[in-house]
């Protein structure tokens, strides 16, 4: 999906016959629309995962009609307040890629598909601009999108198929360079930005063989391969419409258009920012998304635990307020639960996120370190710190329970028996290695209160084993802009992943394919293994049965052949919201409250 930092309660109506083979999502607790818990009262494990998992179906032209089933009970009116500990990383869909600004999007962007989800949690991908999730001919290769009637901008300006053109190639310039690149490796080849190195701006446009606009209302999409996941990938943040008239190049990032219910009415940057109906939002158009608020005003200067504080008390306008993509206080998590009235305000769920060690092997080039520091982390320490079997469970891959064919017992480092580490096995590989004594090491890390705490244990646990660690803090709005970078000077740094669609292929390849090593991608820890590579090639043209044989074998060689990044966590989710806020449930999609359901009790 993602970097992560710190994806409704209707009814699914006439739904494609297609499912997508192999593509299962997680169903987390969530609660009902007036707050209270279903399911088990505890924390969820694994087995609540694997029974909770159904496929991801496609949507046809009546399921992706408008408006969105109504939520029961839902009231017009009223603002809501946005609890958050620092300012979205971007602003502009073509630079999302990181979670929080991915939840913001579904309140101002709109992109060709989105993600339908009913009360269970089952997800069906339907049109959002267009009229249904896709029409796929020449086996998988090419795909036709229409638009829908009265899709406008904020300003009333008209969205045609030359806008959702300019949409794509925009990715294909050095513009941009914090988004996904799926859909133009797809188009171009990994080496993409080649096939139009200024994207639209200098009236240059990919050949109609790649992407077509015959008319005003359809788009084509040219692939040299069977493609069957587009439609997923086309819901990302990332693929969302930015229209030609409004393009404002690297200024967009501050105030970009809006064609969903919302639009920005105010922002100051690191601050906070307001959103108001946007009036030329026609709801006929919209299976996914309501209105029934007049607004949300976001801040974004409190921190966890006082967003924790205020929602716990739940006085004044924290009955109004949500937590956006924070998390409850680890520290006050005992306080939530063992009070029946505030628990029943919570929502939990499996998140889609795998937490990680991340090597940079540009610095760390003996194996047998990086597998010396992997035994020796306290992955359950590192829980704890992350609100405890709230908050995580200790993980021995980098694929979360959330994929299809997940093996709970995979743990080559022996972290289920040892969930503290194994020091003494560390030395020993150290010693092996010829490490001496002292040896610096730089970690980088994120300026949360988890990331502070986090930092302190990883300190002390490669301390013990002689590492002198000199720890880095960067800003949390910039932190995977940073350790993005190819010649950054870290030699670790936590950093989290998520599927951007039920497929291992979407955490292998982006995150693994050496291909993909630059600037800004998510390579984080700069892998370059030719084996993997082969195998990735090779999932990417075979059917889901078999491509998940390939997937597993290539994840094996990953964690257990070159060990990239040391596997810590499997994520999970808790947010509080106040007592006046209607509609809140989890969102499997997001791993977050559903942003699209949401409503005043009292306006």
């Amino acid at each position: 999906m993602k970097p992560i930092r710190t994806r409704t309660t209707r009814t699914t109506r006439a739904i494609a016959v297609a499912i997508v083979a192999g593509a299962l999502v997680l169903t987390g607790c969530s609660g009902d629309n007036n707050g209270g818990g279903k399911g088990k009262s505890d924390a969820k494990n694994q087995k609540d995962a694997a029974e909770q998992q159904d496929p991801v179906s496609y949507g046809d032209a009546a399921a992706s009609n408008g408006p969105a089933e109504d939520v029961p009970g839902a009231k017009p009116g009223g603002f809501i307040n946005v609890y958050m500990q620092s300012d979205l990383t971007h602003l502009d869909p073509g630079q999302i890629y990181v979670s929080d600004a991915g939840q913001f999007a579904n309140l101002i962007h709109r992109g060709l598909t989105n993600y339908q989800e009913d009360e269970k949690g089952n997800l069906t991908v339907v049109g959002d601009l267009a009229t249904d999730s896709g029409q796929s001919s020449d086996g998988g290769k090419t795909w036709t999108y229409k638009l829908k009637d009265n899709i406008k901008d904020d300003q009333g300006n008209a969205i045609t198929s030359a806008d959702v053109r300019h949409s794509i190639e925009r990715l294909y310039s050095k513009v941009i360079f914090d988004g996904p690149t799926y859909i133009q490796s797809w188009l171009s080849g990994n080496d993409y930005r080649k096939a139009l190195p200024d994207g639209p701006y200098k009236g240059k446009h990919l050949p109609d063989s790649v992407l077509e606009t015959p008319d005003d209302k359809t788009v084509v999409f040219h692939f040299d391969q069977p493609r069957p996941d587009l439609p997923q990938a086309l819901a990302m943040a990332g693929y969302a419409i930015v229209p030609e008239k409004r393009d404002t190049k690297e200024k967009y990032d501050d105030a970009p258009a809006s064609l969903g219910p919302y639009k920005i009415a105010e922002y100051k940057p690191g601050k906070s920012m307001k959103l108001v109906k946007n009036d030329q939002w026609d709801p006929k158009t919209d299976s996914v998304r309501h209105q029934y608020v007049d607004g949300y005003n976001f801040t974004s200067t409190i921190d966890q635990a006082s967003q924790t504080k205020r929602l716990i008390a739940d006085q004044g306008e924290a009955k109004n307020a949500i937590q956006f993509t924070d998390s409850v206080d680890p520290a006050q998590m005992s306080k939530v639960i063992s009070d029946p009235a505030t628990k029943k305000r919570t929502i939990q769920g499996y998140q889609v996120y795998v937490w990680q060690l991340t090597f940079n092997l540009d610095r760390l080039k003996d194996k047998k370190v990086r597998d010396a520091i992997t035994y020796a982390i306290p992955n359950e320490s590192m829980v704890q710190a992350d609100g405890g079997r709230y908050g995580g469970e200790v993980a021995g891959g980098l694929l979360a329970p959330t994929l299809p064919n997940f093996d709970p017992k995979y743990d080559p480092f022996g972290k289920l028996k040892k969930p503290n580490g194994d020091p003494e096995k560390a030395k020993q590989l150290l010693k092996e290695a010829g490490v001496q004594e002292g040896t610096k090491l730089t970690y980088a890390y994120s300026n949360t209160p988890r990331g502070q705490a986090q930092m302190v244990i990883i300190k002390d646990a490669l301390a013990k084993i002689g590492f002198d660690v000199q720890a880095k803090e960067i800003d949390r709005a910039s932190f995977y802009e940073q350790v993005g970078k190819l010649k950054n000077p870290y030699d670790l740094y936590m950093t989290g992943w998520g599927q951007d669609w039920p497929s291992a292929s979407t955490v292998i390849t982006p995150v693994y394919d050496g291909e993909l090593v630059a600037d800004g991608a998510s390579n984080y820890s700069h892998i370059n293994d030719a084996e993997v590579n082969a195998l990735i090639k090779k999932a990417l043209t075979q059917e889901p049965e078999e491509a998940a044989k390939t997937w597993e074998e290539a994840h094996h060689r990953i964690v257990e052949e070159i060990n990239p990044a040391a596997p810590v966590y499997y994520s999970k989710q808790i947010q509080l919201y106040g007592s006046n806020i209607g509609g809140a449930r989890y969102s499997n999609e997001s791993s977050y409250i559903d942003i699209n359901d949401l409503y005043l009790k009292q306006p």
